[in-house]
């Protein structure tokens, strides 16, 4: 679950043994699952992961919930976390619960778990689980981007650029978009090069911003194709 920092321009223990992680992956789901039912814990992730996903047609959100909770209440926080992923939207069987997604995602947090630390700033700056509150939004969104988190260096980046929760920072942001960028995420190259177009922390540059604006599009932000269109009708060219 992420926001969508767009800136605004037109913003077994039988016969199979005890399976190490990477193998677990490569076992067929009728193993795995064998393996999650006496209790292996990363087998029970992986189950809960192919339910999750569909994998091999096996969608079912709530059973994924079922072996994600197994897997948490042993101590593996990213099934803690993609718990709390389900629990926060709801799904076929599974009762939508904010207030649990949020305790889920605040103790996944607090074991250093970036993506739960990032979803942690949405659900208080969307005020979802708990009273909005912009300040405790930026204190996550900065923990998680300490740890090279690009949606949540793209999030803390919306937060400085509007002055939001913190002190109006172009420059803070400017950084913090261009960290993202940095590894490639589409976001964070549209929010850069929305910098670059207005001169937002840096020197205007509108080939720069087009660049980037560009690579973003390839790494399949689409929303970025309408800031080329705006600056190729703007330079006279036509669309690429």
């Amino acid at each position: 679950m992420r926001l969508v920092p767009a800136l605004a321009l037109i913003f077994l223990i039988g016969s199979f043994g005890p399976a190490l992680p990477q193998a677990l992956k490569e076992l067929p789901f009728e193993k795995q699952l064998t393996l999650a039912r006496v209790g292996d814990v990363d087998a029970q992730f992986e189950v809960g992961l192919a339910y999750e996903t569909g994998a091999g047609g096996k969608a079912d959100e709530a059973e994924a919930a079922r072996w994600f909770r197994q897997a948490a209440l042993q101590g593996n926080v990213e099934a803690q976390f993609h718990l709390a992923r389900l629990v926060a939207r709801g799904a076929k069987g599974l009762k939508q619960d904010l207030p649990t997604a949020l305790k889920l995602y605040q103790d996944a947090a607090s074991k250093g778990h970036p993506q739960a630390m990032n979803a942690l700033g949405q659900a208080y700056q969307q005020g979802r689980g708990t009273g909005a509150d912009l300040a405790k939004a930026a204190e996550w969104y900065g923990k998680a981007a300490d740890l090279n988190l690009a949606d949540a260096q793209n999030n803390l980046g919306m937060l400085y650029l509007e002055g939001k929760g913190v002190s109006r920072d172009i420059v803070r942001a400017f950084k913090l978009f261009e960290s993202a960028a940095g590894q490639n995420d589409p976001w964070g190259l549209n929010n850069l090069g929305g910098m670059f177009e207005m001169g937002w922390g840096t020197p205007a540059d509108a080939a720069r911003a087009l660049a980037l604006y560009r690579q973003s599009l390839a790494q399949g932000n689409e929303k970025a194709r309408q800031n080329i269109d705006r600056l190729e009708a703007k330079a006279g060219t036509a669309v690429n």
